[in-house]
């Protein structure tokens, strides 16, 4: 399986035949890696509604025809848009030909473009047998250690920034908790208010955790 990063939370999870696209903040996006024109998912998955993840899923979707899955209330404004959505709240889980998704609880607010309130969450994929833990949008709280308990976590997708999310040092203790074999940072440097340093966030992760730090600049793959 590849997992390339496409900038800011941006990512696509492929292995040659199904490709699932999480929170595609492309166009405006100053790091994309990508144009909205460029990916062909044939998932879509959705953190949250906020403007740098919602992104270009209405344009996407509309060309590719590819499902979304988001928070009920999130999935509803988009399925007025005429997508195929599935209308997932938290603790839900999504089943698809690759393997499944399930939306996680993550400490956050959010709220559409258009005015939708909608509820953030974390993504836990499992995408053939490999599991894939997209953090989302998160501040530092205790039971980011419940969503491995049951199975570890081959790859979490971890924001580092700052500001609007934990920051790289809180991101320390997230990535203790979660306990993944590999991390890959994510949600910084995409603007001047949530620049941080990564090879630190490396650093202090492999000193404090067996978690092992992949950095990806955008456009990088990291293949399981």
């Amino acid at each position: 399986m590849d997992v390339r990063f496409l900038g800011h939370a941006a990512f696509t999870l492929s292995d040659g035949d199904a490709t699932v696209l999480i929170d595609p903040f492309l166009t405006g996006n100053p790091k994309a890696a990508a144009s909205a024109d460029e990916v062909d998912p044939t998932t879509i998955l959705l953190t949250h509604g906020h403007g740098d993840h919602l992104g270009d899923t209405v344009g996407i979707a509309k060309r590719t025809g590819a499902p979304v899955v988001a928070i009920t209330e999130l999935a509803g404004e988009l399925e007025e848009e005429g997508l195929q959505v599935v209308n997932a709240n938290l603790g839900g889980t999504a089943t698809f030909d690759w393997g499944w998704a399930k939306l996680v609880p993550a400490w956050h607010t959010s709220t559409t473009p258009k005015g939708t309130v909608n509820t953030p969450a974390g993504l836990l994929v499992n995408f053939q047998d490999t599991l894939v833990y997209h953090l989302g949008d998160t501040a530092l709280f205790s039971d980011l250690a419940l969503v491995g308990k049951r199975r570890q976590v081959d790859i979490a997708l971890m924001c580092i920034g700052g500001h609007f999310t934990m920051d790289r040092h809180d991101a320390v203790d997230a990535a203790d908790f979660v306990g993944a074999k590999t991390v890959i940072p994510c949600h910084y440097n995409t603007f001047p208010l949530i620049e941080t340093d990564a090879q630190a966030f490396k650093a202090d992760v492999e000193s404090a955790t067996s978690s092992k730090v992949v950095i990806l600049e955008p456009g990088d793959t990291h293949t399981t």
